[in-house]
């Protein structure tokens, strides 16, 4: 049945396991299945098609897993590929969107900043998102986090590189009054504490997993896909090297992991 199906879910790496644990907590009773694709990673420097052609060759693979839904836990292929997912594909295909609009409202010095890879920044959908926040008082500053997609990947959450990093892209932001800071990158809930502990308590830091889990549910209710009262799973897959991946995985999830290698990418599949 239908119902029973898992909900595929993707990222570059390990960043999306920040929204696959909100939709843990949101939808308890659904199976789920990841891919990192950490062969491939970082997709925020990586060109256009580049990273369409990564997100339609991941979908391929967890349509022939019999997903019943697509979840783009990342920020990047979301501004790269979410709507050539969704003209592709026959199943909800669910996006991420940086939480500007909370953050706006929440503001109390009417300063946003906004921390995201550089492809993110560059996209159509972000500059939709700034340009409906034209002609307000908010002021919404973007920042480009190179290298810190690469510091979570490696399991660095609190170390001494990650630290110069985070310091020199909150400085600027923080210099011209943001009171706010947007994760733009599935990759930075990770970081969460340490953006907090750097930017001090004055400072909110908001991300969209939660409201992407909500979606998710919205979703699958609308079309009668909601799983039946039952344990759900986990799966894991990367194109990466699962051994390297593992411990980070483990760490980030919980030690009692299914992770497997991605097969490679078959020509002529039948959702292409």
């Amino acid at each position: 049945m239908m119902i029973l199906k898992p909900i595929g879910v993707f990222d570059s790496g390990v960043g999306g396991l920040s929204v696959l644990r909100e939709i843990r907590r949101e939808l308890p009773h659904e199976d789920l299945v990841y891919v990192a694709d950490s062969g491939h990673a970082p997709y925020g420097d990586k060109p256009l098609d580049y990273i369409e052609r990564r997100a339609l060759a991941i979908a391929d693979f967890l349509l022939e897993r019999d997903a019943k839904a697509l979840v783009v836990a990342c920020n990047t292929a979301t501004g790269a590929a979410a709507r050539l997912l969704r003209e592709r594909y026959p199943v909800p295909v669910i996006a991420m969107e940086p939480a500007v609009k909370p953050a706006v409202a929440r503001s109390r010095s009417g300063v946003v900043g906004v921390l995201a890879t550089r492809q993110t920044l560059a996209s159509d959908k972000f500059a939709a998102l700034l340009a409906s926040h034209e002609g307000t008082q908010a002021q919404v500053l973007a920042q480009a986090c190179p290298g810190l997609v690469e510091r979570v990947e490696a399991g660095d959450l609190e170390g001494e590189e990650t630290r110069a990093l985070l310091t020199a892209y909150l400085e600027p932001l923080l210099t011209r009054g943001a009171d706010t800071l947007v994760l733009g990158c599935t990759h930075y809930p990770h970081l969460a504490s340490l953006i907090s502990e750097l930017a001090g308590p004055a400072v909110e830091v908001l991300d969209s997993g939660a409201a992407v889990a909500r979606q998710v549910r919205r979703r699958l209710a609308e079309t009668g896909l909601l799983a039946s009262p039952r344990g759900g799973r986990e799966f894991f897959w990367t194109s990466g090297d699962p051994g390297r991946l593992y411990p980070v995985l483990a760490r980030l999830w919980g030690d009692d992991i299914d992770l497997a290698p991605l097969p490679p990418a078959r020509e002529g599949s039948r959702y292409r």
